[in-house]
């Protein structure tokens, strides 16, 4: 029934293009009007419900992505204020890594100090063992000089007093002790 209207429709207007005056300005005019209505009218009932679909979806497309946008946006928001926060809280763990290190740095200190007073304890120690082992050997060496030389003092003096007789009489007792044990 639309494609007859079209043709019926066109017919006049082809009549009227080869007719014409006054009167044939306003019926072009009329077809022409009638001829959009009547392709308005086609296109709703070819294409109207797609249209209608793409539109509803473009709306409910838009109306998803807005939402999606705004979950987004307070993702950012929430990141935005924990790096805010992370970056105040940067300060104050400065302050605190600082006094870690410090404090990590006098325990060193102290550490080294005292391992070298024990260090130096113990080489004193051993200084004085050996000083003292060398005292003793000192000690002994010159006991055993004095008395070298007291012996040789000793034998030069019996020498000078002791005569050949008083000696042979020396000799003669102590071997008989000798002998006797």
């Amino acid at each position: 029934m639309a494609f007859l209207l079209v043709l019926v429709s066109a017919g006049a207007v082809v009549a009227a293009e080869h007719g014409g005056g006054d009167s044939s300005k306003w019926l072009n005019l009329l077809y022409r009007f009638i001829n959009f209505v009547i392709l308005a009218w086609i296109l709703y009932k070819i294409a109207g419900k797609r249209v209608g679909e793409f539109f509803s979806g473009r709306k409910y497309q838009i109306e998803t992505d807005l939402k999606d946008m705004d979950a987004r946006k307070d993702e950012a928001a929430k990141k935005l204020s924990d790096v805010e926060a992370s970056i105040a809280n940067l300060e104050a763990e400065k302050a605190r890594i600082l006094a870690d290190a410090e404090a990590q740095g006098n325990a060193l200190k102290k550490a080294i100090i005292d391992q070298a007073h024990a260090s130096a304890k113990q080489i004193k120690a051993q200084a004085k063992v050996a000083a003292e082992q060398e005292a003793k050997l000192a000690v002994e060496s010159i006991k055993a000089e004095m008395a070298e030389k007291i012996v040789e003092a000793a034998e030069i003096m019996v020498q000078k007093q002791l005569k050949k007789k008083d000696h042979e009489g020396l000799i003669n007792e102590y071997l008989t002790k000798v002998v006797l044990n």
